[in-house]
């Protein structure tokens, strides 16, 4: 008797995985042909049955067991009141920084290293240039501070060309703090990944600058003394 509840336990899981695969596939291909300039990193079944959590890129939104529908928005839990998809979104940005790479930023390391920090920037943004003007504040506190920029204006704007120029500066440290000074650098060109960066900063949300993402994935719209953010980095490790 033992053995046949076994058998058919384990045919029920044998089905219900077979379906749910089923499932992720055909949300795949309905999304394939409706949206092919998505790049789909992962389809898996959500908290809400019959509704699937699709990630592509830094985003994350939900799409109906079938592939018909697409829903944009936050998945609450209302007995804990968590937001679910702010837990999985943290992750999904830690994996996208990963992927652009720290030989992709520009870093300002502390002699003694306790925590991380990545910063959108844009060079002539006040509270950005307030931020950059205690950076030895943060570099005190042990916080590594990784730039990504962000111009605000856009590409083909000052402060873009500006973004460019220091990335493309032989000391690109030296030359940032001397652009967020309003210091005059030499206009230069070369590759650079401040399209990617700004890319990665829209799916983020950015709104405004500085943007802080901590080293858990979390964000902080805006300038942060260097104490609040040390405060806020430590809190994550409890």
């Amino acid at each position: 008797m033992k053995k046949l509840i076994y058998l058919a336990a384990l045919v029920l899981c044998t089905v219900t995985l077979s379906t749910a695969h089923a499932d992720e596939n055909a949300v795949r291909q309905a999304l394939s042909q409706s949206l092919p300039e998505f790049t789909i990193d992962t389809i898996k079944p959500s908290e809400i049955r019959g509704l699937y959590e699709v990630s592509v890129g830094a985003t994350i939104f939900y799409v109906s067991e079938e592939g018909k529908y697409l829903l944009q928005g936050r998945l609450v839990d209302i007995k804990t009141r968590t937001d679910l998809t702010e837990q999985k979104l943290a992750s999904v940005r830690l994996a996208a920084l990963d992927k652009l790479g720290k030989d992709n930023m520009i870093i300002f390391t502390p002699k003694i290293k306790k925590y991380s920090a990545y910063i959108f920037t844009d060079i002539d943004c006040g509270y950005c240039r307030k931020l950059h003007s205690e950076i030895d504040q943060y570099l005190a506190e042990g916080i590594t501070i990784n730039y990504l920029f962000f111009p605000r204006a856009g590409k083909g704007s000052a402060s873009y060309d500006k973004a460019v120029s220091v990335w493309c500066s032989a000391d690109r440290n030296k030359a940032l703090t001397e652009a967020k000074k309003d210091q005059k650098i030499p206009n230069k060109t070369c590759e650079n990944p401040v399209d990617a960066h700004m890319q990665l900063g829209e799916d983020f949300g950015v709104k405004g600058t500085p943007m802080i993402v901590t080293e858990k994935g979390n964000i902080y719209p805006g300038y942060l003394p260097a104490k609040e953010l040390v405060d806020a980095l430590a809190s994550e490790k409890k």
